[in-house]
């Protein structure tokens, strides 16, 4: 849906149903940083449902955490701070259950590495525009940051 995420050469992604883990299921690098589109699949259907992103770069292109000791895409993933200010892995497994989401599809992209020093809170703040031009909302979840 967003070519802008193809250029990424590491990228990846994974599945998690409610009764999982996030902590084990998440492959995404400790100690990388970029931006992740998470999906989820109810009845048969697909919906991009959150755009996340860890870290950013600051205006004298030094990078810093998006929170204190917060780094990384998997710490981003797992961590971050969501629904109520709880971390992900309490607060996805809840809302899937709430919302009767069957599995959510994890795709992350590392948008600062060799050949590329994107910032992934101005590319999460692009991607969040498309979609709102394609669809005329932002996706459910991020609205409830």
């Amino acid at each position: 849906m967003f070519d802008i995420l193809d250029k990424y050469k590491v990228q990846d992604h994974f599945f998690l149903k409610p009764e999982q883990d996030l902590q084990k299921e998440c492959n995404a690098p400790a100690d990388k940083e970029g931006v992740f589109v998470v999906y989820a699949l109810k009845r048969g259907r697909i919906e991009l449902i959150y755009i996340g992103h860890s870290g950013k770069i600051q205006k004298d292109g030094t990078f810093s955490p998006r929170e204190k000791g917060l780094s990384g895409l998997k710490n981003e993933i797992i961590n971050g701070q969501r629904f109520g200010k709880k971390p992900a892995h309490i607060a996805w497994k809840k809302q899937m259950i709430r919302e009767n989401i069957e599995v959510l599809d994890i795709y992350w992209y590392v948008t600062i590495d060799t050949g590329y020093a994107d910032s992934p809170e101005v590319l999460q703040r692009n991607i969040l525009g498309q979609h709102q031009d394609i669809f005329g909302v932002s996706p459910k979840w991020n609205k409830s940051v």
